[in-house]
């Protein structure tokens, strides 16, 4: 009898394909497909910090006057105080009086150094104390009583408008409006002397707020001005 002898089949065996690349190889190429889908999404841009706005250098710039006037009687410069709200903080603030003249609008990219009135008082003292000792209220009643002095006459403003008003889209002005107050301080208190309104208003060079900043400054010196010609008339005591 033939022996027949059984021959074994190949088997398939599939093979599984094993990465033979490190662990920091697949990291790099994850990072840097992660990079190429990054470089076609333009990033955010970071927020625009507002643009700081003030007076100017003030009369320190300027030359001194040619003729020189006898000093005036020394005055004392209370606290500016305002009707509060957004006269209190640091923006430039325009209204449209074509549309609605009673709602006081913020610029969103424009900001005063300090608030309004602490800036107009600034300026007050500046353009006063060329002819006159200008005192703090406060430290004017503690100097001039420590030496047995009369008390200088006390100004007292309040700061009721400062604003760019726009008469058209095109066309605006810078305005401000203040109250002023002089007493005379005696030792049975406050005697007045007299009040005033002061209302000024000056043409914005354009419609935005580097045009309404250069109106505001040009009617804060011209207010001034104004207060300054008010008090040399004060009667003398």
């Amino acid at each position: 009898m033939t022996q027949r002898f059984f021959t074994p089949q190949p088997i398939a065996i599939k093979s599984v394909a094993v990465s033979a690349r490190p662990y920091w190889a697949v990291a790099i190429i994850s990072l840097m497909l992660m990079g190429a889908m990054l470089s076609g999404c333009a990033l955010p841009d970071k927020p625009a910090r507002a643009t700081m706005y003030d007076f100017g250098p003030g009369l320190l710039a300027t030359s001194p006057p040619a003729t020189r006037q006898a000093p005036l009687l020394p005055l004392a410069i209370d606290d500016i105080s305002t009707a509060g709200g957004a006269l209190d903080n640091m923006a430039v603030l325009y209204r449209l009086g074509y549309a609605d003249d009673q709602q006081l609008r913020p610029y969103s990219k424009a900001r005063w150094s300090m608030p309004a009135a602490q800036l107009v008082r600034q300026r007050l003292r500046e353009q006063l104390s060329q002819r006159r000792a200008v005192f703090n209220a406060r430290e004017s009643v503690a100097l001039n009583r420590s030496q047995s002095a009369a008390l200088p006459l006390l100004l007292r403003l309040q700061l009721e408008e400062f604003s760019q008003l726009f008469s058209t889209p095109e066309a605006s002005v810078g305005l401000i409006r203040l109250r002023a107050t002089l007493v005379e301080l005696t030792p049975a208190g406050e005697k007045l002397l007299g009040q005033r309104s002061v209302v000024v208003q000056r043409p914005a060079p354009s419609a935005d707020a580097p045009g309404g900043v250069r109106a505001l400054t040009a009617a804060t010196d011209a207010a001034i001005e104004e207060l300054d010609q008010w008090l040399q008339q004060a009667p003398a005591r």
